[in-house]
């Protein structure tokens, strides 16, 4: 797709704190490359997941304790994800705002739908009992998905609603989740011919 939009929507966002140092990059009218290190291997294959089904470039470098947990690198870099998602979109002048997305992975279904509203909102739910317990590729824990979710959506200004619909395998269910969102990401994010200005009846988002 042509981008149809006067400035480039990018964003680069340098977080450090104590617990985690993250550089990230992001452009929203990529077409889905992505160069991504946060020392957790089954969240850097979500991230790309991400990346690559959003249609979103995306450039993640981060390191943090994880000889503690990797909660606090996971959840940073949503952090600056969500802040990303924020920076490039600006005032959403001529974007479709909405998006939905139900993909499968094999036995795994998930349906997201998000609002690019600048109102940060979540409802998550739908994942079979446990889910949270499992540690998936060494490192990630089930539960480590609402966090990433909470963080890019309060970030970011986005409304997300995320429901499984089925599935058995925990690592199945967590990429089908960071796919559908991707999906519906790309979807949201993208410009709309049609639209003239700023999508909302009060003329501003």
């Amino acid at each position: 797709m042509t981008n149809t939009f006067a400035t480039p929507r990018t964003a680069v966002i340098d977080r450090v704190t104590s617990e985690s140092s993250i550089h990230l990059e992001l452009n929203l009218d990529g077409t889905g490359k992505n160069d991504i290190s946060t020392s957790v291997p089954f969240y850097d294959h979500m991230l790309t997941a991400l990346s690559k089904h959003s249609l979103i470039d995306l450039t993640v470098k981060a390191t943090g304790d994880i000889d503690i947990d990797v909660h606090h690198t996971v959840e940073d870099t949503a952090i600056c994800l969500g802040l990303a998602l924020k920076e490039a979109l600006g005032d959403k002048r001529g974007i479709r705002r909405f998006g939905e997305a139900t993909v499968p992975l094999d036995e795994a279904l998930a349906h997201a739908v998000v609002d690019v509203a600048g109102r940060p909102y979540i409802v998550h739910a739908g994942e079979p009992a446990g889910q949270e317990y499992h540690l998936i590729g060494g490192h990630y824990t089930g539960s480590m998905t609402r966090h990433v979710f909470e963080s890019l959506t309060f970030n970011s200004g986005i409304c997300l609603h995320m429901n499984v619909l089925a599935g058995r395998d925990p690592h199945h269910i967590v990429e089908a989740q960071f796919k559908a969102l991707a999906r519906a990401l790309r979807a949201g994010v993208e410009p709309d011919p049609r639209v003239d200005g700023i999508p909302s009846t009060k003329g501003a988002l």
